[in-house]
């Protein structure tokens, strides 16, 4: 059981990470666990890299990252631990007012290829398509993309615009009709667009629980064992395991990651999948 402590008394531990992660489930566990055991958790965003680099440096305690590790300075750091928590799914997002309701995987390829570029060869209306893309090749979402559908992490997207983190995409997302993009479902629930089911199954939490959605990745609470306050960030990491903070990932639509752990060998499946369609 968690609890507050003397020794705990006034620390403060600082969180810095990928927008998804903090909308998914970081700001509702933090003000659990203040209310639990008075220890204030400061939220910065910023990205999974920003929240990666920080731990490294240990100018924050504990960071957020929708993506493993995936730069050689990275997995130099022996210090440093990628804790999966939860498991969230990407999903195709597009304006409120698109008629289209679905998408196959093979056209999300073929849009991210250039390949389809009118609305019209999605059985839409006659208007130019505008992919709305993650910019560099190392963010949580545009990582995840190129693993999960071409698993070639140096893919280059043909893309309409290009954007610093998932929020100002998703807020043009909302303005143009003619937009089309992928953020993770927990951000997306919290917008004003249109979720499009993908080869006609939606991203609801047991869809992804099972399996059957298929484009689902981990999050990950980032903790650094050389930090002054590791023995606080365990406790935290406990805490987002506990039956209550499960309850706080369930109420989010977000599955928590001990309830699915055997998805992890799927993953491993549709890298395969996706190694074979690339060559």
């Amino acid at each position: 059981m968690l609890s507050f402590s003397l020794s705990s008394y006034g620390l403060e531990l600082k969180w810095a990470g990928c927008g998804i992660t903090k909308k998914a489930f970081m700001a509702e566990l933090a003000s659990a666990y203040e209310r639990k055991t008075g220890i204030k958790i400061e939220l910065e965003g910023g990205g999974a890299t920003k929240g990666i680099q920080k731990v490294i440096s240990k100018s924050v305690d504990v960071g957020g990252s929708c993506r493993f590790r995936v730069n050689d300075d990275d997995a130099s750091r022996a210090s440093i631990k990628f804790n999966p928590v939860a498991w969230d799914a990407l999903t195709v997002v597009v304006n409120q007012a698109n008629q289209i309701d679905s998408i196959s995987l093979e056209s999300l390829r073929d849009i991210y290829t250039g390949k389809i570029n009118n609305w019209s060869q999605l059985g839409g209306s006659d208007q130019p398509l505008d992919l709305y893309v993650r910019e560099g090749k190392i963010s949580g979402v545009g990582h995840t993309i190129r693993q999960l559908l071409f698993n070639n992490p140096q893919m280059s997207f043909e893309g309409s615009a290009f954007f610093p983190s998932s929020g100002p995409l998703e807020k043009a997302i909302e303005k143009n009709p003619n937009a089309i993009g992928m953020t993770g479902i927990s951000s997306a629930r919290k917008r004003n667009f249109k979720i499009l089911k993908l080869d006609g199954k939606e991203p609801s939490f047991e869809n992804i629980k099972n399996g059957s959605y298929t484009l689902y990745r981990p999050l990950y609470i980032i903790s650094n064992r050389e930090s002054d306050n590791y023995a606080e960030v365990k406790r935290f990491l406990s805490f987002t395991h506990s039956r209550e903070g499960r309850d706080i990932m369930r109420d989010n639509g977000v599955v928590p990651y001990l309830e699915a752990v055997w998805l992890s060998s799927n993953l491993q499946r549709q890298w395969s999948d996706s190694r074979k369609i690339r060559n």
